[in-house]
């Protein structure tokens, strides 16, 4: 007996509501199913698999990358199933349903005066799942690392409509087995939707800061701006070396964000800081202070005048309403960038973004050469702003017409086999999806795609999850 059909429209108004996302592509899927359980989604998926329909899962649909959106199958949009279902404020955990956006996330752990660290820039869109399907971060991961080393464990629907409930083992030593069979959590977490559906998350979470301080530095250069970046966070690395020498690094960020001009003029617009309008470079920092430390930014300042700036033009951000501007100063960046491209979608053009990475001594370089790169093929300047003290810039280009794309794209190429070459990665934070899959063989190998392969064959066999994410079909 063949599985019932269940609940989903093929409405074209709510095919086209889920037509897009921050890629800027366009594609509408078959159908929409709007789960509100787990038993719902194992239901869709034991469906799909039986009738071999393809299901690709979606939260916020925030994806650059193209990553939650299809034009085959069924579009399985989580976001009804939103709950936070419990907090254990002595075990420091949480369990949530994965449409629950972060920024909610953040806001229930703080009432218990606990920290949910992962912060992508987009937390009041952007969904847990979602977070999870691309292991996203943010600033903080300077600090605290990527959504992965959140994650206590995991409830999963997999391709054939199973639930599995997965969780970290607690053992310090193992050797059953191969190494990457020890962690199964770890299969989901970045996997884009392509080995399963998560349904339940258990998060880790952290007491919540006593005292944040936010400073932000313009800078007349670019170079000076990056020269400081890599000065604190040489220093921030010798101080976790040798913590016994702390106060001779007296600088301990959990961010740097660097903005260079273009997206300066942007961020300073925003908050109404036009005094920085013709600044060519800024870096914004956070730092955690103890509840009983009187915070002091005479380092800081005394680092920054080091590099050229002028202390006087620095603005520091110490309540947690101003803290928030700050967040939104740095939001504004791909929000414009995004506005700005979209008048040209029907001539063919979108915003290019990328979320490349080196090691942080390369980025300085890279960026010049990737300038120089976008020079000789007559496309304007990226706009460049982002987590600079991981060595991860966002470039961001707004292509006009389709012909321009295709430069861009060229451009975009040369820079991410400059960023290989250099020891980095084509995707930091944003994931594969299927924009970036063309540039998946510059960094994995035909026997790393092809373990890939084998773990997809064994998880989904008959290819229905997420079809165009991360692999090329076969």
């Amino acid at each position: 007996m063949s599985a019932p059909i269940p609940d989903m429209t093929r409405d074209a108004g709510a095919r086209e509501a889920v037509s897009r996302d921050w890629s800027g592509l366009s594609m509408t899927p078959d159908a929409v199913s709007t789960p509100r359980s787990a038993a719902e989604v194992s239901d869709l998926l034991a469906w799909a698999a039986a009738s071999g329909t393809a299901v690709t899962a979606a939260g916020g649909q925030t994806s650059t990358t193209g990553a939650s959106i299809t034009d085959r199958g069924v579009l399985l949009s989580l976001r009804a199933m939103d709950a936070i279902l419990d907090i254990d404020a002595d075990a420091r955990t949480m369990r949530v349903q994965p449409g629950a956006l972060v920024g909610d996330i953040k806001r229930a752990a703080a009432e218990h005066g606990l920290l949910f660290a992962p912060d992508p820039t987009s937390e009041e869109e952007c969904t847990i799942g979602g977070s999870i399907a691309c292991n996203a971060s943010g600033a903080r991961s300077l600090r605290y690392g990527a959504t992965r080393a959140h994650i206590r464990g995991l409830r999963v629907a997999l391709a054939n409509g199973r639930l599995v409930d997965l969780r970290r083992p607690q053992l310090e030593k193992n050797t059953v087995g191969l190494a990457l069979a020890h962690d199964p959590v770890d299969w989901f977490i970045g996997s884009e939707g392509i080995l399963g559906v998560v349904v339940e998350a258990e998060l880790a979470l952290l007491p919540l800061p006593a005292q944040v301080i936010g400073l932000a530095v313009p800078f007349t250069s670019e170079h000076d701006a990056l020269a400081f970046v890599l000065h604190a966070r040489v220093m921030l690395d010798r101080s976790r070396e040798a913590p016994e020498l702390r106060a001779d690094f007296p600088v301990h960020p959990r961010c740097l964000e660097y903005f260079d001009r273009g997206a300066v003029a942007i961020a300073s617009g925003a908050v109404g800081e036009h005094g920085w309008a013709g600044a060519g470079a800024m870096v914004y920092t956070e730092e955690e202070f103890a509840a009983n430390a009187e915070p002091d930014l005479d380092a800081w300042l005394a680092l920054a005048e080091h590099h050229g700036a002028s202390a006087d033009d620095a603005r520091a951000y110490t309540s947690a309403g101003e803290l928030r501007e700050a967040r939104r100063m740095r939001h504004a960046v791909p929000t414009t960038m995004t506005e700005r491209a979209s008048v040209f979608r029907a001539a063919g053009g979108r915003r290019v973004s990328t979320d490349w990475a080196v090691p942080v001594r390369r980025m300085a370089a890279v960026l010049d050469a990737s300038a120089r790169i976008a020079e000789r093929a007559g496309i304007e300047r990226a706009v460049t702003y982002g987590h600079a003290g991981n060595g991860h810039p966002h470039q961001n280009y707004v292509a006009r017409d389709a012909d321009e794309l295709r430069r861009m794209e060229t451009v975009v190429g040369e820079t991410l086999a400059l960023v290989i070459a250099e020891g980095g990665t084509v995707a930091a934070e944003h994931g594969i999806g299927k924009l970036k899959r063309r540039w998946l063989p510059l960094q994995s190998s035909p026997l790393q795609t092809g373990v890939m392969r084998a773990v997809k064959r064994e998880l989904d066999p008959a290819g229905i999850l997420a079809p165009g994410n991360v692999l090329e079909p076969e």
